[in-house]
């Protein structure tokens, strides 16, 4: 079940710093359209599964893994018996490792690794959740640096194999390939650390060594997002620490995370995270 739901809203309960959680959920029990902050990756084992997110559905086999990234609304939908691993964890235990941040946009709405999807690499990212979930429910001295380095491997592996297949990339020369990752992720890198100051497209545009023309339409087509989206998601993820701080106004919030107006803040944040940034401060209000 569901632990905390405020609305759509899920507040994932860690119940204590070590910031992921496993259910090996084997309940006959549907889940209503909600959403979260986390992140969320879901693997049957015994039976198959369907997700619904945003709007589209998606029907899992056995050892199919399905990745949520933070605020996607979605639903499940469980059959009669069956077996599966639902693992949670903090987005922002990735938040200061270099060019993570930018994967995240790569798997969006979601991303099913499946056999037939993604044959190079299902077989070690399933291995590896196995892997997660022993480690989490083992006695083992180190259990959580163990499941959070096994972690890291996972979504190390998977972002090279979404890089690598990137079609943007098929129509460059291969020793050009490695250039131009390092580039946008540059980029990337310098958005996540200057998110709330006043950024302009041509000043990236210069750092990816681009004209602004082909860095917008390069970079969209690389991250799959545009570089306006990208920056505003990164200053969204910001007001969402902030918007903790019982301290700080909610204008206090907007301008610290380098929203111009509280009714541009207002509007793109509920629009993002489907709440205001009022009744998301108030779900943290104890």
């Amino acid at each position: 079940m569901i632990e905390i739901l405020n609305g759509i809203h899920e507040t994932v309960d860690y119940h204590g710093d070590f910031k992921i959680r496993i259910y090996q959920n084997k309940e006959n029990e549907d889940y209503p359209q909600h959403w979260h902050t986390d992140i969320e990756i879901i693997m049957p084992r015994d039976n198959n599964y369907r997700v619904v997110i945003d709007e589209v559905t998606y029907d899992m086999k056995p050892e199919d893994i399905m990745i949520i990234p933070p605020g996607e609304l979605h639903q499940l939908y469980a059959p009669p018996y069956g077996d599966r691993i639902i693992l949670q964890f903090d987005s922002t235990l990735f938040y200061g490792m270099k060019n993570f941040n930018s994967v995240f946009h790569l798997i969006r709405p979601c991303v099913a690794i499946t056999p037939e999807s993604m044959p190079e690499i299902h077989q070690e990212l399933s291995s590896l959740v196995h892997n997660i979930t022993s480690e989490y429910f083992s006695a083992q001295p180190f259990k959580e640096a163990s499941a959070f380095s096994l972690l890291i491997r996972f979504f190390t592996i998977l972002g090279r194999y979404c890089i690598s297949k990137n079609d943007t990339f098929t129509i460059m020369r291969n020793q050009k390939q490695h250039e131009y990752i390092d580039r946008f992720f540059t980029v990337c890198n310098y958005i996540n650390d200057h998110c709330t100051e006043n950024i302009c497209m041509d000043d990236l545009a210069d750092i990816a060594g681009f004209s602004k023309f082909h860095f917008a339409r390069l970079f969209k087509q690389v991250m799959n997002i545009s570089c306006y989206d990208y920056l505003i998601n990164r200053r969204i993820m910001y007001a969402e620490k902030l918007l903790i701080d019982p301290n700080l106004t909610i204008m206090q919030v907007a301008m610290k995370s380098g929203f111009s107006s509280l009714a541009t803040f207002n509007r793109v944040f509920k629009a993002k995270n489907h709440c205001t940034p009022t009744e998301y401060k108030n779900l943290y209000e104890v």
